[in-house]
């Protein structure tokens, strides 16, 4: 085992729930000594560097341009990043964002943005910056995968299609997040609706976008409540644009006093194992996805789960749920039907889901990260 390594992370660019989380993840969870990393120096933006707690063996950095513009942030990562890994005597580069202009050797590279890659995506955006941005993020992550000396994806299928689009790759890992131990100790109740005096309670965290198809789920719901379903639907999660347009005007017309159907916005992360554990049913109708988080901590609780059958849900809840169409209304209500009808089709996902959960732990991710690079740095 090769001693002394002195390991540098580039988390300038780490600005989503999931991202932080893994950060924190595999700086709290994981030991780098006992891979032979001796240092570990971490590059971000002030508010995530506080988060993130202290150990003898990390060194925290914070250039001034994180604090600033997002040219400047990308303009730092261009052309100062290098020097300042080099300078820190950093023997190999961890990037927690494919979308990266440095170009430090080696480079271990991690894709976290699907978006960009899923067939069929780009329609939601048309011809506007949105879309330029998607393209300029393909392009970005393609050449910084190439360049790398190995790349760290969060599931299978990611690796598949992202693959398609960059080449093959020779030297990758896959690594999925974990989930927070809050999760996993919060319990999912039991005291499921035996009559229609009480509404099934159904929950779907999500910020509010195209591909996320919250205004199909809302007339799922409705298309229950027509059919003598007493079911009510919370939506966690912020939204803008087309998409909550459309979810506004559902809501309107299915429900316009808003009796079944609620948009909550942004939940804390630290508040979603309570929302969760008063629900009775998760619902995730997402079409794109790299690793779903939130899908893995509805797993983690133990709720029943109606879940979209596209990207990598499959494979990552297997068995564990009943799957449906998330353009389609009527599949996602036939889901949910299913599981509020069948106690023992419902009681034995919800165990089957938990279960699989189980192999999602930062303490995990963490370990296999350290290994895969310094293993990559000795085989260069």
């Amino acid at each position: 085992m090769t001693e002394g390594l002195v390991v540098g992370i580039d988390a300038s660019r780490n600005r989503s729930g999931g991202a932080k989380a893994h950060l924190a993840g595999i700086l709290s969870e994981g030991d780098p000594l006992k891979h032979g990393v001796e240092e570990v120096h971490v590059w971000t933006y002030a508010s995530l560097l506080d988060s993130i707690p202290e150990r003898p063996w990390l060194v925290k950095h914070n250039p001034r341009e994180l604090e600033q513009s997002l040219a400047k942030q990308l303009c730092w990562q261009a052309t100062k990043l290098s020097s300042e890994v080099a300078a820190a005597g950093c023997d190999i580069l961890f990037t927690t964002d494919a979308s990266t202009f440095c170009r430090f050797k080696p480079m271990v590279v991690m894709s976290q943005d699907m978006l960009p890659y899923e067939p069929g995506m780009m329609k939601y955006f048309g011809f506007t910056r949105d879309r330029l941005r998607l393209l300029t993020i393909l392009y970005l992550q393609n050449r910084a995968m190439r360049a790398a000396d190995g790349v760290i994806f969060l599931s299978r299928y990611a690796s598949k299609v992202i693959q398609q689009s960059c080449g093959p790759l020779s030297h990758i890992a896959f690594i999925p997040h974990g989930i927070g131990a809050d999760f996993k100790h919060s319990e999912a109740a039991q005291d499921w609706p035996v009559s229609n005096e009480h509404p099934v309670r159904c929950i779907y965290v999500s910020d509010t976008m195209m591909y996320k198809h919250q205004w199909m789920v809302v007339k799922a719901i409705a298309r229950l409540r027509r059919q003598g379903y007493n079911v009510a639907l919370q939506l966690i999660g912020d939204g803008s644009g087309r998409a909550q347009r459309l979810l506004d005007q559902e809501i309107a017309r299915c429900d316009p006093n808003r009796t079944f159907v609620t948009q909550t916005g942004f939940v804390p992360h630290k508040e979603l194992p309570a929302n969760l554990v008063n629900s009775d049913l998760f619902v995730f109708a997402s079409g794109c996805e790299n690793m779903p988080v939130s899908l893995l901590e509805a797993m983690a609780v133990g709720l029943p789960i109606a879940c979209s059958n596209r990207g990598p849900m499959p494979e990552v809840l297997q068995d564990g749920g009943v799957y449906f169409d998330p353009e389609n209304p009527d599949s996602i209500a036939a889901a949910m039907e299913r599981l509020i009808c069948d106690r023992a089709l419902r009681e034995r996902v919800a165990q089957r889901a938990k279960q699989l959960s189980e192999q999602y732990s930062w303490s995990r991710c963490s370990e296999e990260t350290w290994r895969f690079i310094t293993e990559t740095l000795r085989s260069v």
